[in-house]
């Protein structure tokens, strides 16, 4: 007998991971949908005129051992030294705990942002515990969930003075003390907003010129402030006052709402969150009760539910970009969720007294290195400072770098004369030795007497962290079951498909999740110089190489990291462009009514005014509308905003048209990225005619949600934008967007990784396969629910809406009442009332399998039954499985009293019998949590 090894194809061998269906199941489905093959409905699907000429083609694709094998040896060409280059970045420790239950654990980073508040109780009780730190901490009453990182917070906290100061002055003032990258973004953002930057020493602020003010605390060069007078100053003036602050140095120092600042802002990554290279990192921004409606981002509040049981929820949405669009406080639409939750668990970890031992123990060893360094003749510019000092070594300024680098140690170069370092919780008695020796002082011990070098006044006085939350027992066992209690209390993608439409919920494998935290990308300080990072520079080359391809771009920039801040990079770019041909004067963005919430929020944070386009019955942008309002503003007209395939999850066959009309008119074309997942491998953006698009990373890219972040939006442009991408933010100059140059750089190996095991023809196949599964649940619901948009072929893409409205009149059935009956057969709701009101749009992505694809389709056509039910009478109107959706455990065991059984409550079609999942709260009342607004831990006593 002779031994014939099996053919396996690179889809059976490499893709199947990220491809759900099999090639049987495949063959089932295109039965269903009415295909002869895949490549017939793909032909149904996309217009011919659209399909790309050429076929990805990346190379043999890698199998995880081999992608593991050769990530090792790219990451291995970054050195790992001991950075004390400080700049608002610093080495942290994260607890291995809160490493293994929290940062590599798909129950927490494959969950979704938290619009659904009952299945997704365990992350806003971690955020909540994370705003209450952050309140704590900076002493001011409310906070929000978290920011993209502290350049943008700060920028964000400038737009907020603006918006909430009675003074009518147009300039904003800057401390020179603050990180250069924050001065950089807060530059980029004032332009065209027509805010004039004051960059000065805050001895020179003049209160009454100014609507608002910004200070940093402690200074990026080491120096400590009392802000109270300058603050009250500004008051006085009818101003704003800002303080950007290390939350670390807030267990010991005056905290900022002590001095009567408005607002707070700064990064909470050295709360156990790795550098990364620049991120991700979970910024805070903090306020007073009275500005909270004003404050951008996500606020997690506490609420009731139906039955009057405490319940936590987002609160004050109608502030978000998703409906007040252009007039929203922020186009902020990813959080850092994961990262804030990291960071809240670590304070946690520690309580109290942790933190300022932490925190006591990094002064103690400055002022160890500084005595050091004086006692050999060293001056040390600050005569007080908490963790950063900054030496005069006069013309030996290079030959100490040099040195320093040789003992393993990155320091920063502070003008031409001085020497920045900072210390953090990493720092080591032998770290110290190595600084010095790096300063030509001989090895010698480190037992040197530490005395305070901060002055009493300057002290903090005041408690935090009082909540019982930051005082259970730590021992590691009970931590580790806090951690799994409040991830068993959420549904994410680890438990059951989330076919959220145009968020693109698919698989994170777990391969491609494991290099993150590896030494070699996770300890890597963004300012190091770029030979340490040369692993990172190969790997940001190579991705950025097949996302050109992939797109039909010609440069990609990393910068942003976020989808909203890959729009404004975007804009930035096309507004620049228009200015350097002396055309800025261009500020009419046209944008269909269809678009993200995001799209016209980011056209008016570039001084833009939003003019939109109707939609046509088949749910296209209405091309005699988009002519006319071209032709009305033609001179004037600087881009229009597409998302395609639309929003309505169809392929648009005009979209040439409508990109040719705009060019021809002057203006450029932005196309969104957020449907990438129906395009890659079958159409190029910058084919059609684009200018520019970013790339949502965190969806079709592979890197995971977190519940609400973390997320990357890079940019790609054609040729004649190159010069206008985001700048390098280490400038402190105008032109960048974000803190880090290249964004959140740490994620990268994910999609990185996904390129590289997927291949050209993998990607593509999961292209095909999300439309095909698509098609599929919009077959299979076909005459139970009316499909509102398809293509010319009957098709639609990798989305569909289905209408539900007709059920408010023939059943009092909302679109409300079908999400939550979803959560007790286990699903995540689709998206709601979103492109189209009182509509579930439905993407269930390549990932799925046919029997989860089954397991959603039998759910749903069960409730369409039970609608059919109340329509015939055989239901009541009013107390029904619907309307008491979602059941909760404690529904099943108390007095039932409901006209159907406990078993049609609780146990629907699509509900698992023994891994069924209970949500642990019955419907939140969301206008009762706006009307009395908490936004911190409640009071154990609330909890009885």
């Amino acid at each position: 007998m002779t031994f014939t090894p099996t053919d396996y194809l690179p889809y059976d061998f490499a893709n199947r991971r990220h491809i759900g269906p099999s090639p049987a199941e495949m063959a089932q489905m295109l039965q269903v949908v009415g295909a002869k093959n895949l490549d017939a409905l793909i032909g149904d699907t996309l217009p011919a005129e659209i399909r790309q000429k050429q076929p990805l083609d990346f190379g043999k694709p890698k199998s995880e051992r081999e992608l593991l094998h050769h990530m090792k040896e790219v990451a291995s060409k970054n050195k790992v030294l001991t950075s004390l280059i400080g700049q608002g970045y610093h080495g942290t420790v994260t607890p291995p705990a809160i490493q293994r239950n929290i940062l590599e654990n798909p129950a927490w980073y494959t969950a979704y942002t938290p619009y659904q508040p009952e299945i997704s109780q365990g992350r806003l009780e971690a955020l909540l515990n994370f705003q209450t730190m952050i309140s704590d901490l900076t002493g001011l009453e409310m906070a929000n969930g978290s920011l993209l990182d502290e350049a943008t917070a700060c920028a964000e906290a400038m737009t907020m003075a603006q918006r909430v100061a009675k003074s009518k002055a147009t300039s904003f003032f800057v401390d020179e003390n603050c990180h250069p990258q924050n001065i950089a973004v807060m530059k980029t953002r004032a332009v065209p907003l027509g805010i004039e930057i004051i960059v000065g020493n805050p001895d020179d602020l003049d209160a009454g010129a100014v609507f608002g003010a910004i200070f940093q605390y402690p200074g990026t060069h080491g120096q400590l402030r009392d802000f109270t007078n300058e603050i009250s100053a500004l008051h006085d003036n009818a101003a704003i006052g800002v303080i950007s602050a290390d939350p670390m140095a807030l267990t010991l120092l005056k905290e900022p709402g002590a001095m009567g600042a408005d607002i707070a802002v700064g990064s909470t990554q050295r709360f156990g969150v790795p550098v990364g290279y620049g991120g991700p990192h979970a910024a805070y921004m903090a306020t007073q009760k009275a500005h909270v409606r004003a404050m951008p981002g996500r606020i997690i509040g506490v609420s009731i539910d139906s039955h009057g049981n405490r319940a936590y929820r987002l609160s004050l949405q109608t502030r978000e970009q998703h409906i007040r669009r252009e007039k929203a406080t922020s186009n902020v639409c990813t959080a850092q969720a994961l990262l804030a939750v990291m960071a809240g668990f670590y304070a946690v970890f520690h309580g109290p007294e942790g933190l300022k031992a932490i925190a006591q123990r990094i002064h103690r060893k400055t002022v160890r290195l500084a005595r050091g360094l004086e006692e050999n003749g060293f001056k040390i510019e600050q005569d007080s400072f908490f963790d950063t000092i900054t030496v005069d070594v006069g013309p030996l300024q290079d030959a100490v770098m040099k040195s320093a680098v040789d003992e393993g140690i990155n320091l920063r170069r502070v003008g031409d004369t001085c020497v920045g370092i900072t210390l953090d919780e990493r720092t080591r008695a032998a770290t110290i030795r190595a600084v010095w020796r790096a300063f030509g002082i001989a090895d010698r011990e480190t037992d040197l007497t530490a005395e305070y070098r901060i002055p009493d006044a300057l002290l903090r006085t005041s408690e935090y962290l009082t909540h019982p939350v930051f005082h259970m027992n730590r021992a590691e066992t009970e931590m580790m079951r806090y951690m799994r209690r409040l991830a068993d209390r959420d549904l994410a993608l680890d438990r059951a498909m989330i076919p959220l439409g145009s968020c693109t919920m698919k698989l994170n494998s777990a391969a491609e999740m494991m290099p993150v935290t590896w030494d070699e990308f996770s300890l890597l300080h963004p300012y190091i110089p770029k030979d340490q990072a040369a692993g990172y520079s190969e790997m940001i080359d190579d991705l950025s190489a097949k996302l050109c391809e992939i797109t039909g771009y010609d440069a990609i920039s990393m910068q942003p990291n976020s989808g909203a801040q890959g729009e404004l990079a975007g804009l930035l770019s096309i507004a620049g462009y228009h200015r350097a041909n002396g055309q800025g004067h261009r500020n009419i963005c046209l944008i269909p009514m269809s678009a993200h919430g995001t799209n016209p929020a980011s056209a008016q944070m570039v001084g833009w005014k939003v003019v939109p386009v109707k939609s046509a019955e088949n749910g296209d942008i209405d091309l005699e509308d988009f002519r006319a309002k071209v032709e009305k503003h033609g001179d004037n007209l600087a881009a229009c905003m597409i998302t395609y395939p639309s929003t309505h999850g169809v392929f648009e066959e005009t979209v040439i048209d409508i990109c040719k009309i705009t060019h021809e008119n002057g203006g450029q074309v932005y196309i969104d990225g957020a449907n990438m997942n129906a395009m890659v491998g079958l159409s190029r953006p910058g084919d059609l005619g684009g200018d520019v698009s970013h790339l949502n990373l965190h969806k079709t890219f592979c890197i995971p949600h977190g519940g609400g972040g973390p997320g990357m939006g890079p940019i790609g442009v054609k040729s004649h934008l190159i010069e206008h991408l985001p700048s390098d933010p280490s400038t402190g100059e105008e032109g960048a967007v974000s803190a880090a140059a290249f964004g959140s750089p740490s994620l990268l190996p994910i999609s990185w990784a996904y390129c590289l095991m997927m291949g050209g023809e993998g990607l593509t196949q999961a292209t095909r396969v999300a439309i095909l599964n698509a098609n599929y649940i919009a077959k299979r619901l076909e005459g139970a629910f009316d499909v509102l948009y398809k293509g010319p072929s009957g098709r639609v893409a990798h989305e569909c809406i289905i209408d539900t409205r007709p059920f408010a009149d023939s059943a009092n059935v909302t679109v409300d009442d079908i999400a939550k009956r979803l959560v007790d057969c286990g699903f995540h709701a689709p998206t709601m009332s979103w492109p189209v009101a009182g509509t579930l749009m439905i993407e269930p992505t390549e990932s799925e399998t046919k029997a989860e694809l089954d397991r959603f389709c039998d759910a749903m056509l069960a409730i369409r039954a039970e609608i059919a039910a109340i329509e015939n009478g055989e239901m009541d109107a009013e107390n029904n499985p619907l309307k008491n959706a979602p059941h909760t455990m404690e529904d099943l065991v108390k007095d039932w009293g409901r006209p159907y059984t406990r078993e049609t409550g609780c146990f629907p079609p699509g509900a698992f019998r023994v891994d069924k999942y209970w949500p642990p709260v019955n419907r939140v009342d969301n206008v009762w949590g706006d009307r009395n607004l908490t936004c911190t831990c409640p009071p154990m006593d609330s909890y009885t």
